[in-house]
């Protein structure tokens, strides 16, 4: 069994993804997370994250190992992913990384931007979640702020909307429900509320063994 899971920035999509990972035994993949390393990598190594050269040897040389998850959810990496996940090489270098992951004999959820139209287009289940802008900055900002990071409620509105804008209009693989995604709004929804939802849906549309 395939769970894709789609959506924006703190929608809400990756504590629902690990929710319905361990509910069901499958193995996550947040894919975020790689792109973000590809940016943590442009980073460390002072390159801009416009360096379309070197983002994609950043790419092509992933290596997950030795990242500490607290470097990936800075708002500077948060913000480089979504830049460099526009350039169509890294994520053509990026595709075989998450389809092999998917292709687990067990199934897996899956967590993104494309899961849904480009990686698992044949997934079981397809999942779109989303929240108002407003919800979702102020959701980033709790996690900033508890993790040291400084970030102004106006600087992460004005990130999340520049990177809502350029996840949704980015030529390659645009963030986008699939005719057959079950959407999800969870600016009013408790996160219990939303993974009884969505276990529900998996629970009545699986056939009983």
């Amino acid at each position: 069994m395939i769970i894709a899971i789609d959506g924006p920035l703190a929608s809400g999509k990756g504590t629902l993804a690990r929710a319905l990972a361990a509910h069901f035994g499958l193995p996550h993949l947040d894919t975020g997370s790689i792109y973000r390393a590809v940016a943590l990598s442009l980073i460390k190594n002072v390159k801009s994250l416009n360096d379309k050269e070197a983002a994609i040897i950043a790419a092509e040389n992933l290596d997950m190992s030795g990242i500490i998850d607290a470097e990936l959810r800075t708002a500077e990496v948060g913000a480089g992913a979504s830049v460099v996940a526009a350039i169509p090489e890294v994520r053509k270098a990026l595709f075989d990384f998450q389809r092999n992951f998917a292709a687990n004999p067990k199934g897996a959820v899956l967590d993104g931007r494309d899961i849904g139209t480009v990686i698992c287009p044949d997934a079981d289940f397809k999942f779109f979640i989303t929240a108002r802008p407003e919800i979702r900055a102020m959701r980033r900002l709790k996690e900033l702020h508890a993790a040291g990071d400084n970030i102004t409620l106006q600087e992460l509105t004005k990130q999340i909307e520049e990177r809502d804008y350029r996840d949704a209009n980015r030529t390659d693989a645009p963030l986008k429900p699939t005719e057959t995604s079950i959407i999800l709004d969870t600016s009013d929804m408790g996160i219990d509320e939303v993974i009884a939802k969505a276990v529900g849906v998996v629970n009545s549309q699986t056939p009983s063994q």
